[in-house]
């Protein structure tokens, strides 16, 4: 998909607010034509929660009681060299998502071949997992270096699983890598080094071959994710647009010599929020976030070209038909642009 122009089209974050898998994969499919991706359902199931959801086969993991953690005084050394031993040989089929951990996926793939572009799905980050994920003290794994690495390396082979299930139904896929936690970076919460976020997400995207994406949904150190091998740069542009203007350079940077393209979150995932919204009123937002670029010398049509829509974030708080609202208002939003400028 190198050669690919975005075109701002719509996609969404993942989770929806279904427990009907089948009704989830309706909507996505019904709204979503070009960049379809399969429902996350974290309502349906505590292990769909997008924690738990990555959790399976990491050593140690124990989910109980709606809480995953890890037992250190278990004897994590067979399944941390098992785990090693898949990923040496790049052998996924070792890890795979159950499908009472992502029945979204399951009913998604379930529709056979699809007449999109490509198909979208997404993994939990290794920061944010790593963050999440505690030790039995609730001492976070993202601070014990082996436990950390070992994470990367399951996420990792959980994309590759992934994508490997999804190119089953298109030849294109495109696979998020979802980081909420990178928010907070560089705060005493999350006392980790540039260079660590980056090894740690590009660990994760090696096991990716289409194309990569990074989602964080609030304000955070934006040109560390830019430094990864991501090319799609997911944001939160309802609530953050003015956090991501503060770095002109480093956008036109990523999208004229990586290529690179931005996803703008422009439709609200908040149902006070959303329903003062139109598609009129969306459209001059997303042309607000867009004019501090344009004004740094980056032309609108290559910002446009180079573009996704998305909601601000997962919908999996809202209800079923504040989800139908965000959708159709993402679908039309895409139209209009589309219809005005390309």
């Amino acid at each position: 998909m190198s050669d690919v122009e975005f075109g701002c089209r719509a996609t969404v974050i993942g989770s929806m607010p279904h427990k009907d898998p089948s009704e989830a994969c309706g909507l996505v499919t019904r709204y979503l034509k070009y960049f379809p991706a399969w429902p996350q359902l974290p309502n349906r199931s505590f292990p769909e929660n997008m924690y738990a959801q990555y959790s399976q086969g990491f050593p140690g993991v124990v989910i109980k009681e709606n809480r995953i953690h890890v037992e250190r005084a278990r004897d994590l050394t067979k399944p941390l060299e098992a785990l090693y031993a898949a990923y040496l040989e790049n052998d996924s089929d070792k890890y795979p998502i159950s499908p009472d951990y992502a029945a979204g996926l399951y009913s998604f793939l379930s529709l056979g071949s699809l007449s999109s572009w490509a198909v979208k799905g997404q993994v939990t980050g290794p920061v944010s997992w790593g963050l999440t994920v505690t030790d039995e003290n609730r001492q976070s794994i993202l601070y014990d270096d082996m436990l950390a690495d070992a994470a990367a390396r399951l996420l990792r082979l959980k994309a590759s699983w992934q994508e490997k299930q999804l190119k089953k139904i298109s030849s294109n896929t495109i696979i998020f890598v979802d980081e909420p936690y990178m928010a907070a970076f560089g705060s005493a919460f999350t006392a980790i080094s540039r260079e660590k976020v980056i090894n740690l997400l590009d660990e994760v995207f090696c096991g990716i071959s289409g194309t990569k994406g990074v989602h964080c949904c609030g304000n955070t150190d934006w040109p560390v994710l830019l430094q990864t091998s991501a090319r799609v740069l997911s944001f939160d542009a309802y609530n953050y647009a003015q956090s991501l203007s503060l770095y002109p350079a480093e956008i036109k940077e990523f999208l004229e010599k990586k290529k690179g393209a931005i996803a703008w979150g422009i439709v609200p995932n908040e149902a006070e929020a959303l329903v003062k919204e139109t598609v009129a009123s969306l459209r001059d937002r997303l042309e607000e976030a867009m004019a501090p670029f344009t004004r740094h010398g980056i032309p609108l049509r290559q910002l446009l070209e180079q573009g996704l829509l998305t909601p601000s974030c997962g919908l999996a708080s809202l209800t079923g038909e504040e989800a139908d609202r965000v959708l159709e208002l993402l679908a039309e939003l895409s139209t209009v642009i589309r219809q005005r400028y390309l």
